[in-house]
């Protein structure tokens, strides 16, 4: 049997508001993944950690505060510096449309809405992992 899903799940910034992150955290422990929440009020460098120390297949960052074209970057940036960028990036939250693109052309691997249903997460963050294969 495969070993589980880890999915470490972050809120960037000084947003304050973690109940979706939170919904979306008990709906993919229900569906049989590893999940790690760090919390509010942290660093793009404090979640890369994370993400590494806890072998996290998929790093999920949500954001309702409007920074993600600045956050994003700098995970990006801190992932390649430390020869973690095989982990699988996601953004959730509420975003403009001109904003999902850039995420996407940044390597966000998808951009989960506010009103994407929990069931779709799961299947589309398996989907990725598929995709990707082992590591």
């Amino acid at each position: 049997m495969a070993a589980p899903i880890r999915v470490l799940l972050a809120k960037v910034g000084l947003d304050g508001h973690d109940r979706g992150v939170k919904v979306v955290a008990r709906a993919l422990r229900d569906a049989g993944m590893d999940v790690i929440y760090t919390g509010l009020h942290r660093t793009a460098d404090e979640v890369v950690a994370a993400a590494i120390e806890e072998d996290a297949d998929i790093l999920g960052v949500s954001l309702l505060s409007g920074v993600q074209m600045t956050v994003f970057p700098k995970i990006f940036a801190r992932l390649k510096e430390e020869g973690a960028d095989d982990i699988i990036v996601v953004a959730g939250g509420v975003m403009s449309d001109e904003d999902v693109v850039g995420l996407k052309r940044m390597g966000v691997r998808e951009v989960l809405l506010q009103d994407t249903p929990p069931d779709k997460i799961v299947s589309r963050l398996r989907e990725l992992v598929a995709e990707r294969g082992a590591r």
